[in-house]
């Protein structure tokens, strides 16, 4: 059970993870502070879905950055910083959103990516 939990969840760097883990926080934050004037608690379920796609992000964000990289390759292309930004700002939240649904084929990528390195 150990080697399958270090080729999946410790596939990827510790930095890495951080890193990506406080970008995840980005939703987080926002959807807490537009719900600061809402008089109702949030349900259990929306805790449970912020922790669960926050954790899972990191995994959901390398799978998108390595399709990423397998289409564009090394390609460079010069835009606006602002549309950068705004498609970068897009895609981060887009794989917070789906992280539940993204995340488990990462693993499984992730996994036979270390299986095969040894």
């Amino acid at each position: 059970m150990a080697p399958l939990f270090w080729k999946t969840f410790g596939g990827i760097t510790a930095a890495y993870y951080f890193r990506n883990l406080f970008f995840a926080l980005i939703p987080v934050l926002a959807y807490f502070a537009l719900r600061d004037n809402v008089q109702e608690p949030p349900l259990l379920w929306t805790y449970a879905f912020v922790t669960v796609n926050t954790l899972l992000y990191p995994y959901a964000r390398f799978l998108y950055e390595s399709i990423v990289d397998f289409v564009l390759g090394r390609s460079v292309f010069y835009m606006n910083a602002g549309v950068l930004l705004f498609f970068k700002l897009l895609t981060m939240y887009l794989c917070w959103f789906g992280a539940m649904l993204i995340a488990p084929i990462s693993l499984l990528y992730i996994y036979i990516i270390h299986s095969r390195r040894g």
